[in-house]
């Protein structure tokens, strides 16, 4: 069955969009010689994957507000995929993560070849340099992008302060995931946990993921202020959702799917506000026992085990699906009440709820 991902055949488009734009970039870096093709290689390889979400939500929040489709509007889509791309390859270094989409991230691709040429110093810190440079070039190219997507001027003058905001924040929004990891847990009360976690999915993930891409969209197409304030709605609960639902299978997830590792998430310690309700509703013996084994990296397929067994047991995974349940109610009802939206964008939007709250990997 086809997905709502491709109406208007929009995947296809954003990746030719992409294909051309890292060509075009390779010619730019020519001069520089053949070793910067090692960056490029890794950018390229992280931009063939994907479900496109965030190009959907801007390309379709800017047709809601009756933008016509474009070869400008879906250019203007791909700059959000290289703004993804950026804070994947920063985030898998921060998280020390080995795998992205089934592939070595990029910061091991990098440190692989390094050791495979024989060259001199340490893999680890070359491929973590070239995979910060690489998702630096990301964020250039983002705002190359932007600028020349072909959209007249004073649309895209209008959208820049979304276009603005959503970097600037999520940068300080990874930021609080890393204080979150560190900062300690113990001794803080259930709601607290909930609470801490939550700031990081509004910051880190749902607004970027969904309310930046779609406001930015439909203020460049010049959306009135009572359909920006529903969509901005929409989008924080259904990118609430999204990350919720990733945080299930970052600890329930099939690897064929996720393409990360059984129970990568619990490996980095991640303070998720599914763990925070499976501290909250595990006995003492229990809850001991998370606090002990979660976050460390040596963590074997029966320790996993282990600890799904105790987050399943303590009912946090009926109250993450709850959650998701309520917040994907509301998201559909904040998109009914919003005024002047183009019919076809309401439907693909209301379908975009579904694909992004209940998917697999």
């Amino acid at each position: 069955m086809t997905s709502v991902l491709d109406t208007a055949d929009l995947r296809r488009r954003v990746q030719d969009v992409l294909d051309a734009e890292l060509a075009a970039q390779a010619e730019v870096l020519a001069e520089l010689g053949p070793d910067v093709e090692d960056l490029l290689r890794a950018v390229r390889a992280l931009l063939r994957g994907g479900k496109r979400l965030r190009a959907a939500f801007l390309y379709w929040g800017a047709r809601a507000a009756g933008l016509p489709d474009s070869p400008a509007l879906v250019r203007l889509a791909g700059a959000m995929e290289l703004f993804q791309a950026a804070a994947l390859i920063h985030d898998d270094v921060m998280d020390d993560s080995d795998t992205r989409r089934g592939m070595p991230a990029a910061h091991r691709s990098l440190a692989t070849q390094h050791v495979d040429r024989g060259w001199a110093g340490d893999g680890e810190r070359f491929g973590l340099a070239g995979a910060v440079l690489a998702g630096n070039l990301c964020l250039t190219w983002t705002d190359e992008v932007y600028a020349t997507s072909g959209l007249p001027a004073e649309d895209l003058a209008r959208g820049r302060t979304v276009f603005d905001r959503m970097r600037t924040q999520l940068m300080a929004g990874q930021f609080l995931d890393v204080v979150e990891s560190v900062r300690p847990w113990e001794g803080v009360a259930d709601e607290e946990r909930v609470a801490r976690a939550g700031r990081v999915i509004r910051y880190k993930s749902a607004k970027y993921t969904v309310e930046h891409p779609l406001l930015l969209g439909a203020t460049v197409g010049g959306l009135g202020p009572a359909g920006l304030d529903a969509l901005s709605r929409y989008g924080l609960d259904v990118g609430r959702a999204f990350q919720l639902r990733d945080d299930l299978l970052g600890v329930f997830g099939d690897p064929e799917e996720t393409g990360k590792p059984a129970g990568d998430d619990l490996r980095e310690g991640k303070r998720t506000v599914l763990l925070a309700h499976a501290l909250a509703g595990a006995g003492v013996d229990a809850r001991e026992r998370v606090e002990r084994l979660v976050g460390r990296a040596d963590l074997e397929r029966t320790d996993v085990d282990e600890l799904r067994g105790i987050i399943s047991g303590s009912g946090a995974v009926e109250v993450v699906e709850a959650e998701i349940d309520r917040l994907a109610a509301s998201a559909r009802d904040a998109l009914a009440e919003a005024p002047g939206l183009d019919p076809e964008a309401r439907e693909v939007l209301l379908a975009l709820v579904t694909t992004a709250t209940a998917r697999s990997a």
